[in-house]
């Protein structure tokens, strides 16, 4: 093992165990009635609408509302729309802060300021020539719930944690993070949903940590990262390797889905690598990576080498939830 790649795995496991300290210090709500008793949590989340840009033309605008803790939130008013319709990678964003004080929520940002009462936003200049209005709304990913077709693999479907070496099913019926599937797969499309907790006072790694590893070998990140910018260390950033190619992390408590296409690497009899992994993902219904190509191991739990492989689902000091998770194995 070179010194560059013991480098990277013990930068790696430090991250790791700083993300796990940090988590701990704050409660983590997964269940989403318990959520809800938390005034911050109804105005974190998405918000579309209209009116006039700073430049004065009228746009449709979009708005992700980020939960800091104690009333404070943070969040970006969004040029054309939400990640996914309308905005995208690059497209002009301009960050805000709010403090909620009782049912309203006051926001502020670079020559622009405003409020949120009653799912609704409105922001405009100070002298109120430029004004946006935007109302709170709930996107679903549109393959949510997808039934395994014909002679998939269930490996969960909320009736027993048996198919995972030490799953651990809720009273919810969800699957906690920390587990590995007993079967193992080579090529083969992978549908998995997530929801991450709430934990509006943790920071970076700490907020909602998990990954999918698939193949044992390359992490795909599940992280709280509503609302930021979208890094290969953040959710459904390939770990490392790649940036999702738009941030479509929808905010906690929110179920969520990875359509994955798998080409895993192949090997002669001598153990040479003939051919490389190539991965797809659609993230909520979006293409975050197309045909990505590993030229080597992704920092996950094994090295490269001959298949089949297990799924992994990364226990990382946070219960982050998973269901409806099968597999299409490729003939």
């Amino acid at each position: 093992m070179t010194r560059t790649v013991h480098f990277v795995l013990l930068t790696t496991a430090l991250v790791c165990g700083l993300a796990c300290t940090a988590s701990a210090k704050y409660k983590e709500v997964i269940d989403p009635a318990e959520a809800r008793a938390d005034p911050d949590f109804a105005v974190q989340g998405e918000y579309v609408g209209a009116g006039a840009w700073t430049d004065g033309s009228q746009q449709k605008v979009a708005a992700q509302v980020i939960a800091r803790g104690d009333g404070k939130f943070d969040l970006q008013l969004l040029k054309g729309g939400l990640p996914g319709d309308g905005w995208k990678r690059g497209d002009n964003r301009l960050p805000m802060t709010g403090k909620r004080d009782g049912d309203v929520t006051v926001l502020e940002g670079s020559n622009l300021a405003g409020k949120i009462a009653g799912g609704k936003m409105t922001v405009a200049t100070p002298d109120g020539s430029k004004k946006m209005e935007l109302k709170r709304t709930e996107r679903t990913s549109p393959t949510l719930g997808a039934k395994p077709p014909e002679g998939a693999v269930v490996l969960f479907d909320g009736t027993t944690a048996d198919n995972f070496e030490h799953g651990k099913l809720t009273e919810m019926k969800t699957l906690v993070a920390g587990t590995t599937s007993k079967a193992k797969f080579g090529d083969c499309t992978l549908h998995s949903e997530f929801r991450l907790s709430w934990i509006p006072k943790a920071r970076g790694q700490a907020r909602s940590n998990s990954g999918v590893y698939l193949y044992d070998c390359y992490e795909v990140q599940v992280l709280d990262s509503f609302g930021l910018e979208g890094r290969n260390n953040e959710c459904g950033g390939l770990y490392i390797k790649k940036d999702p190619d738009v941030n479509m992390c929808l905010p906690p408590l929110v179920w969520q889905t990875y359509d994955i296409d798998l080409t895993a690497p192949k090997f002669d009899a001598q153990g040479k690598r003939v051919a490389p992994t190539r991965i797809t993902i659609r993230h909520n219904g979006q293409v975050i990576h197309k045909d990505v190509q590993y030229d080597r191991a992704g920092y996950g739990r094994q090295g490269e080498g001959p298949g089949p492989r297990p799924i992994h689902l990364q226990g990382h000091g946070c219960q982050v939830q998973y269901g409806n998770i099968w597999v299409v194995e490729k003939k």
